[in-house]
């Protein structure tokens, strides 16, 4: 690990835990044991060899989808009805050596999904979920294999096999229903704006002329951006050279806070959700503006693997139920109420036929 790179691990991911206190370029003297934290990860890197795969990983192979016109996904947050059968899929799993599930998450992004520093366990909202899910499929939500992957990688982890399932505040849209199965929505969100307290952005609007911003590579984020910019740089202009690094657009929306920080870009735009969780390890940055249409978090499997969709949909259903003592809003009151008040109740399921 480099200097650099290890100051900015250590910038950002701030949060709980031994150098929960440090900030800017103070947290330098503490570079070293972030990096031995680092170094001590135990979540599983998403790069395998074809040998590293689990023995039942298909190659990957490019799969025909029919094309979805506008008017075909008006709510591509309807998913298949919920089923507690055991379909091909989760019968697949249970027949492993390890009868282990394999859920790809996140480890940078606080109260969603991170590596806490003191018990090196992941947590977060994500983490209950996926271990809930866990629970039900193959008995204990100890039985889960949790592995890291960046946002551009969450398509390639489910389709060569990596992983089972990606529960890892991945949106649900109509360009990705081609491409995996989601589950029905857990959570609510929609693109918004971060910038530095002070800022003369103002939100998703011609405040943005001019200025740089930062985003996920494969997130909706960029996909908003090119729909409508308002005069945004988003995109790098490269010249070939070996030393030409993007800094705009990054592998995991993580590494946005980070440029943000340094001051190489002027604002980041990416779910308000994993926002205000940005927003609450650095207080020198704010949410600005309204967010954009909402849009729903899904957990992701394979396509075609419509059973152990099925299988989390019903995980779901009892995962809302109860009102306020719901396992869903027990989850929100520990992780993400802090950050983001006023929510009340998870989204309502919705069904394909229903």
């Amino acid at each position: 690990m480099t200097s650099r790179e290890g100051l900015r691990r250590f910038r950002g991911t701030r949060g709980p835990g031994p150098f929960g206190g440090l900030r800017g370029w103070g947290g330098v003297s503490a570079m070293a044991g972030a990096c031995v934290l680092t170094a001590s990860l135990t979540l599983l890197p998403l790069s395998h060899s074809v040998a590293e795969r689990p023995e039942d990983a298909p190659q990957r192979t490019a799969t025909a989808v029919p094309a979805t016109t506008a008017a075909e996904c008006q709510e591509p947050e309807r998913s298949v009805p919920a089923s507690g059968d055991d379909g091909p899929s989760i019968r697949k799993i249970k027949e492993r050596e390890n009868k282990k599930l394999i859920i790809g998450v996140d480890q940078n992004s606080y109260q969603w999904g991170y590596l806490n520093p003191d018990t090196k366990e992941p947590q977060g909202f994500d983490i209950d979920l996926a271990r809930a899910i866990a629970k039900d499929i193959v008995g204990s939500e100890k039985d889960v294999i949790f592995r890291a992957i960046p946002t551009n990688q969450r398509v390639a982890a489910l389709d060569n096999g990596t992983v089972d399932l990606v529960v890892r505040t991945m949106t649900i849209t109509c360009d990705r229903i081609k491409q995996v199965a989601f589950s029905t929505a857990y959570f609510q969100t929609g693109q918004q704006v971060l910038a530095p307290k002070g800022s003369a952005i103002t939100g998703f609007n011609g405040s943005l002329a001019g200025k740089r911003v930062c985003t996920a590579d494969g997130s909706t984020a960029y996909k908003a951006l090119e729909q409508k910019s308002y005069g945004a740089i988003f995109r790098d202009a490269h010249d070939g050279t070996a030393l030409d690094e993007d800094r705009l657009t990054v592998p995991n929306q993580l590494d946005c806070l980070v440029r943000l920080q340094l001051g190489e870009v002027d604002a980041v735009v990416t779910d308000n959700a994993l926002a205000a969780g940005q927003a609450a390890q650095d207080p020198a940055v704010e949410l600005v503006g309204k967010p954009l249409a909402p849009e729903y978090y899904g957990v992701a499997a394979k396509l075609g693997n419509e059973d152990l969709v099925a299988r989390v949909n019903k995980v779901l259903d009892g995962y809302r139920a109860g009102g306020a003592n719901s396992p869903w809003m027990t989850a929100y009151d520990k992780w993400l109420k802090a950050a983001l008040p006023g929510i009340t109740a998870p989204p309502e399921a919705k069904y394909k036929n229903g």
